[in-house]
C-alpha cells in the first residue's frame, strides 16, 4: 500500500513530475486583496500548471448578488456526513469484521475535510481525530485535484488515502446546502451494527456481578450543593411542661447531604447556660425516637456471608446481601418536607418553622415553584401587664418623693426631667421664662385693682406670682406665690395617681387661670412670650396666624361693614389705627369669636415698624452715667491719640480704629453701647470726626439732663377697657392690609 500523501504533494503522471509548489502573488479585487496563483514557465521553458490568474471566488452565490471571496461567504459554514468503514479481523474467531462509524467535516470555505471517530466506551481501539483537516486529493489517477463538494453525496463511496467510508447520511443543514447547488441526492440509508458490541451487550445484559456491591454515589450531589444551606427560623413551645417556655431554634438543612444543625437563640438575662449545638448535624429521623436497634439494622450494606480458602494464603472476602432482608428501613427529613408552617419531630420535641430566609425562598422557588411564604410570628405573645398599685399619698412631701418611697426598701430622691432643665434653661437674652400680667378676679371692690406678674418656668413646669409694689394702695407687695407647680383645680388630694398640672399650652391673654383657689385674668404678655407663642403655633394654637384667619374668613358677609368701620375710625386716610381701636372694632363685629390672644398676634402680624434704635441724646446719657460711675476723664489723651494717628490733619478717623483706640485705653463702656454711638456718629464713608465724638462723651465739659424713666407698672393705657399695664402689645396696625388677605377687599 502507498503511503499517504502530504497536502499538496501531488503527483501528475502525465508530465512525470512532481508538483510541490504553485508560484503565488497577492492580487486585489473588488478592493479585497486576495491570493492569486499564476502559470509561470518552469526548467525548459515549460509551463507549470496552476490555477486561473483571477483570484478564487466561490461558484456559489450568496448575498445581495455581489461577489465575494469562499472565505468570506461561507465563514463557520461545514457540510456534516455520517459514514462507516468495514474493517477485517483477520486470525479472530469471535468476530471476521467490525463495523466503524465516522464524521466527515466538509469545510465550504477553503474545500478542506476532516474525518472524526466517535468515542466508544470499553471499544479497545484510539479514536477521536481520525484525518486532521486539510485538503485531500482524489484518489489515482486523478491525484492532481482535491475533494469538492460535488464529490460528497448518500450512499456513495468516498476514497481517502486508501481507506473506503461509505456515506449513507448527512445533517439538515447538508442536505438543504446540497439541493440549492443542484446536487441530487440520494435516499438515506443505514449503519450496519457491530457484531461484536452486539454480543458484549447481550453477555452484559445476562451477566451478574459476583459481589453485588450497591453503589452510595454521593459525589455528585456534593460538588452540585456543596456550601449551600437552607435556614430555616423555628420556635419549640413547651410552655406546656412544669418549668418550660418558648425555645427561639435555628434550623440549618445542609444540602450537600441532607443533614439537619439545630441552633438555640438566647435571649439576655435568660437564665440557661449557652450550649452551641441544640442538634448536632445528622440526618434527622422523621419518627423518632425510634428505640434501640439491633446491631447491623442500621448500615448502609448487610453482609450475606464471609468466607476464605483453604490454602495456606487464605483471601478473605464477604459477599453483600443484595435485597437487604435484614436491613431496617428508616426515613429521613429531606428538602420537601420542609415548609413554613408545618411542624417537624426532632426527637420527640415538636418544632414549628416560622420563616425562612431569602436563599430558601429562592431555592423553593426556583426548584419547586412555591411562590407562599407567609411567615408566623416567632416572638412569643407578651405576657400580660400586671397592674401596679400604690397606696395613696399621705400629704408628706412632693408626690413624687412619696412614691419613691414605695418603689424600693431605700428611697431614692426623685430624678427630675435633666434633658429638659437643660434645654429650657436660660442663657444669655433667652430666658424661657413665660411673664403674663395678671389681676385677680373677685368681688371685693379692694382687689379688683391689684396687678400680678404670673412667670411660667418651662424647664420644671413651676409658677411664681409676683405682686408689684404700689404705693398708697393699701398692700406690701411682693411675692404673692413661691415658686412651685400648681395643681388644677378640682383633682383629689389623697390618691394614688399623679396629680395634674397647669401647662404652658393652658396660658395665654385673656385666660383665666386659677391658681390655688385665686382666679387670675392674664390681661397681657412681654414681648419674649408672645415671640415665643409664635415660634411654636403648634402647641399654641391662639398664636397661629392661619388658623386666625380662616376663622375670620367664616365673618365674609361682615366684610362691608367691617371696611366702612375702619374708615370711618381713620379719619386722617392714614390706613393705619391703634391698637385700643382695633381691637374694640374686631371684638364688636366678631361678637366675641376671637380671644385676646388672637387679636393681638393679628395685631402683631399687621403692626406698622417702628424705629428700634434709640435716640443719640438716649446712647451719649447712658454713655455718661457709666463714664460716671467708673470716674472717667481721660479725654484730652485720647483725642491727642486720635491726633497722632490723623497724619493727613483731616480730623476724621474710621471707626474701627476709634474704636480699637478706645479698647486700648480702656474706655468703661460694653461693646453694644461704643458700636451704637460709632455707628451714630459716623459719615457715609463710615469716617468719624474724633474731636466732636469725644467732646460729646465728655461729661465734664458738656452734661447732658438726665432721662427720666418712666416706671413700667404705673404707666397706664389710654383708655380704662381692662386696666392692662402699658406698653401695649403694638402701637398702630395696617388694616388695609389685613382686609385684603381676609376678603380680598381693594382701596
Amino acid at each position: 500500500m502507498a503511503l499517504p500523501l502530504l497536502p499538496g504533494n501531488s503527483f501528475n503522471h502525465n508530465m512525470g513530475k512532481k508538483k510541490f509548489h504553485k508560484s503565488q502573488h497577492w492580487g486585489f479585487c473588488n478592493n479585497v486583496r486576495m491570493l492569486v496563483s499564476e502559470d509561470k514557465p518552469g526548467i525548459g521553458g515549460e509551463l507549470l500548471l496552476g490555477q486561473n490568474t483571477k483570484p478564487k471566488y466561490s461558484v456559489f452565490p450568496k448575498g445581495m448578488g455581489i461577489e465575494s471571496p469562499s472565505w468570506v461567504a461561507f465563514d463557520k459554514q461545514v457540510l456534516s456526513f455520517d459514514a462507516y468503514v468495514e474493517d477485517e479481523v483477520p486470525d479472530k474467531s469471535q468476530e471476521n469484521y467490525r463495523i466503524r462509524c465516522y464524521k466527515i467535516y466538509f469545510y465550504l470555505e477553503d474545500d478542506t475535510v476532516e474525518v472524526n471517530e466517535p468515542v466508544l466506551k470499553n471499544s479497545g481501539l484510539p479514536q477521536g481525530i481520525f484525518i486532521r483537516r486539510h485538503r485531500i486529493s482524489l484518489p489515482p489517477p486523478n491525484e492532481d485535484q482535491f475533494y469538492t463538494v460535488h464529490d460528497f453525496n448518500i450512499n456513495t463511496d468516498i476514497v481517502f488515502y486508501g481507506r473506503t467510508f461509505k456515506i449513507y447520511n448527512c445533517d439538515a443543514f447538508t442536505k438543504n446546502f446540497l439541493t440549492k447547488i443542484g446536487i441530487k441526492l440520494n435516499p438515506p440509508g443505514q449503519c450496519p451494527e457491530d457484531p461484536y458490541m452486539k454480543t458484549r451487550r447481550e453477555k452484559l445484559d445476562c451477566m451478574e456481578p459476583l459481589r453485588p456491591y450497591e453503589p452510595f454515589d454521593t459525589l455528585k450531589q456534593f460538588l452540585e450543593y456543596d456550601k449551600k444551606v437552607l435556614r430555616f427560623f423555628c420556635v419549640w413551645d413547651d410552655s406546656g411542661s412544669v418549668f418550660g417556655d418558648r425555645r427561639e431554634l435555628i434550623l440549618h438543612y445542609f444540602l450537600s447531604d441532607d443533614t439537619i444543625e439545630i441552633k438555640e437563640v438566647l435571649p439576655h438575662n435568660s437564665g440557661r447556660d449557652y450550649t452551641s449545638l441544640f442538634l448536632q448535624r445528622r440526618k434527622l429521623p422523621k419518627y423518632g425516637p425510634p428505640g434501640v436497634y439491633q446491631p447491623g439494622q442500621l448500615t448502609d450494606r448487610t453482609v450475606l456471608n464471609v468466607y476464605g480458602g483453604y490454602s495456606e494464603t487464605r483471601v478473605y472476602g464477604y459477599l453483600l446481601d443484595k435485597y437487604n432482608l435484614g436491613q431496617l428501613d428508616q426515613e429521613f427529613y429531606k428538602d420537601t418536607d420542609l415548609s413554613i408552617g408545618t411542624t417537624i419531630n426532632v426527637w420527640g420535641r415538636k418544632v414549628l418553622l416560622c420563616d425562612c430566609d431569602d436563599f430558601t425562598k429562592t431555592y423553593y422557588r426556583t426548584k419547586y415553584g412555591i411562590e407562599n411564604f407567609t411567615s408566623i410570628p416567632c416572638k412569643a405573645p407578651p405576657p400580660p401587664k400586671i397592674e401596679r398599685k400604690f397606696p395613696p399619698y399621705t400629704g408628706f412631701g412632693s408626690e413624687e418623693d412619696s412614691l419613691r418611697s414605695c418603689i424600693g426598701i431605700m428611697p431614692t430622691p426623685h430624678q427630675r426631667n435633666f434633658k429638659k432643665f437643660m434645654e429650657f434653661d436660660s442663657y444669655g437674652n433667652i430666658s424661657n421664662i413665660l411673664r403674663f400680667f395678671a389681676k385677680l378676679i373677685t368681688h371685693k371692690c379692694a382687689d379688683a385693682e391689684r396687678m400680678f406678674v404670673i412667670s411660667y418656668f418651662l424647664r420644671d413646669d413651676t409658677i411664681s406670682v409676683f405682686e408689684p409694689v404700689e404705693r398708697n394702695s393699701g398692700y406690701t407687695g411682693g411675692m404673692f406665690l413661691k415658686r412651685v407647680r400648681v395643681k388644677k383645680p378640682g383633682q383629689e388630694v389623697f390618691k394614688s395617681e399623679f396629680s395634674e398640672y397647669i401647662k404652658a399650652e393652658e396660658l395665654y391673654v385673656g385666660a383665666k387661670v386659677d391658681v390655688n383657689g385665686y382666679l387670675f385674668l392674664l390681661v397681657n404678655a412681654d414681648e419674649y412670650t408672645l415671640n415665643y407663642m409664635e415660634r411654636h403655633s403648634d402647641k399654641f394654637p391662639l398664636s397661629n396666624i392661619e388658623l386666625i384667619l380662616q376663622k375670620l374668613k367664616e365673618e365674609e358677609c361682615k366684610s362691608r361693614e367691617l371696611k366702612q368701620v375702619f374708615t370711618t375710625a381713620d379719619c386722617m386716610h392714614t390706613k393705619m389705627v391703634d391698637f385700643n381701636t382695633f381691637r374694640e372694632i374686631m371684638m364688636n363685629l366678631t361678637v366675641g369669636k376671637l380671644t385676646d390672644q388672637e387679636v393681638i398676634t393679628i395685631a402683631r402680624h399687621y403692626r406698622v415698624p417702628e424705629d428700634l434704635c434709640p435716640h443719640r441724646n438716649v446712647l451719649v446719657a447712658q454713655a455718661h452715667e457709666q463714664l460716671k460711675k467708673n470716674g472717667f476723664e481721660n479725654f484730652e489723651r485720647l483725642v491727642a491719640m486720635c491726633v497722632y494717628q490723623d497724619r493727613e490733619k483731616k480730623k476724621v478717623l474710621p471707626s474701627k480704629d476709634i474704636k480699637r483706640l478706645c479698647k486700648s485705653s480702656r474706655l468703661p463702656l460694653n461693646e453694644d453701647l461704643l458700636e451704637s454711638l460709632l455707628s451714630r456718629f459716623e459719615d457715609s464713608e463710615k469716617q468719624i470726626n474724633y474731636e466732636s465724638f469725644f467732646c460729646a462723651l465728655n461729661w465734664r465739659v458738656n452734661p447732658v439732663p438726665e432721662l427720666e424713666v418712666v416706671s413700667y407698672i404705673k404707666e397706664r393705657c389710654e383708655d380704662e377697657w381692662l386696666g392692662m399695664p402699658s406698653p401695649i402689645p403694638v402701637k398702630r396696625i395696617y388694616y388695609l392690609n389685613l382686609l385684603k388677605d381676609v376678603f380680598g377687599l381693594e382701596e
